[in-house]
């Protein structure tokens, strides 16, 4: 299963008022007990000045969360940073396009990222906190300057390119060969595949066993690309069973030498 991510660009204010009053946060001191979803939304994490800023809605942040890092422009500053993934409250993910789908309000063919922020924009704020409550997992950051989108691996990540998969399988460095699925602009299958040259170099909490996530990019263009990417292909993972291009990132410096 080939899936796609990207790196959002979202629009933030360094402080709340009436339109941007969503607030995203640095890591909190919470190893083991840390709150859910529900509770930050409800003020859990108020008072300990973690904010890094407000969204004018919640589904941005969100987005941001699910693909784990992304860009921030502050509207008031004009100021552009790169927020990176910081750490988690360790609660179940769970997916919010499944519980629209079985909640029967968006068809499961016409499922997408774009889709599901429609849904979002479309509903009252209180019928979207409910739904995204589902989701008990939530995700925070740590602002960096302006730099090179990097993955799990501490490597840019390039487009169509760079994969992310499940360490126990892919170790970071891993080459793949792979026939990833061509899409029509709709989203769908064109029934055709393209042979590529893929490097696993991040790694997703949702990315397990026989699913890879590919990177797609920066900004709006490659996050409805990378929402509508959820079809199969082949892969080959490459290097010699049981040598040490098994897990190439796992040699010894001087072997890396």
């Amino acid at each position: 299963m080939f899936t796609g991510y990207f790196s959002p660009v979202m629009e933030l204010r360094h402080e709340p008022n009436e339109e941007y009053k969503y607030p995203v946060y640095g890591l909190p001191e919470c190893s083991e007990d840390c709150p859910t979803r529900a509770e930050i939304y409800n003020g859990a994490l108020e008072g300990q000045g973690l904010e890094l800023g407000y969204a004018a809605n919640r589904i941005d942040p969100f987005i941001m969360e699910v693909q784990g890092s992304g860009y921030v422009h502050f509207e008031d500053d004009d100021t552009l940073e790169y927020f990176a993934y910081a750490g988690k409250n360790n609660k179940a993910y769970v997916s919010i396009g499944r519980v629209l789908i079985e909640r029967g309000e968006v068809p499961r063919e016409e499922m997408s990222l774009k889709a599901i922020k429609e849904w979002v924009l479309a509903n009252d704020d209180d019928v979207v906190r409910e739904v995204l409550e589902q989701n008990t997992s939530f995700v925070f950051f740590q602002p960096k300057a302006a730099a090179p989108v990097t993955g799990t691996a501490g490597i840019p990540l390039l487009p169509m390119a760079s994969v992310a998969g499940d360490r126990s399988l892919f170790p970071m460095g891993t080459p793949i060969l792979a026939e990833v699925p061509l899409l029509n602009a709709d989203g769908t299958w064109s029934g055709a595949h393209q042979l590529r040259l893929l490097i696993v170099l991040d790694t997703g909490g949702a990315v397990k066993q026989n699913h890879l996530d590919l990177y797609h990019g920066i900004g709006a263009r490659a996050g409805i690309d990378a929402g509508h990417y959820r079809h199969f292909g082949r892969v080959w993972k490459l290097g010699l069973e049981n040598s040490p291009t098994q897990s190439p990132w796992a040699l010894s410096p001087e072997v890396n030498n």
